[in-house]
């Protein structure tokens, strides 16, 4: 695997253990509800961060688009975790930051 690939490939996992993390964690919260759009969007984004990281592995062709989108879904987790206050949301936001990055150098 070329190195750029690793790069982006460990940051697509730990972005993945960070959502799936951040998700588990909401749901201890006391204000579930208000939770909601964090968990989903860590579900969604530990998903498409995984089959991204898949895919690096195999150099497959359609590497850069997924690279894209994974770069949308990233953001879009940091945007709303970075609203709450908790440490794991914080974490969360900050793994995806630097997985869209990384996601984002890959597309171009």
């Amino acid at each position: 695997m070329q190195t750029e690939h690793k790069t982006c490939s460990d940051a697509c996992y730990q972005c993945a253990i960070a959502c799936e993390h951040c998700a588990a964690s909401c749901l201890n919260e006391e204000d579930m509800a208000m939770m909601r759009d964090c968990i989903k969007l860590d579900l969604q984004c530990a998903a498409l961060c995984r089959l991204v990281g898949q895919f690096m592995a195999l150099e497959n062709a359609y590497l850069q688009p997924l690279c894209r989108v994974c770069v949308d879904v990233c953001k879009s987790c940091a945007e709303e975790c970075s609203k709450h206050p908790h440490d794991h949301c914080q974490q969360c936001a900050q793994a995806c930051r630097t997985c869209a990055q990384a996601c984002l150098q890959m597309a171009a």
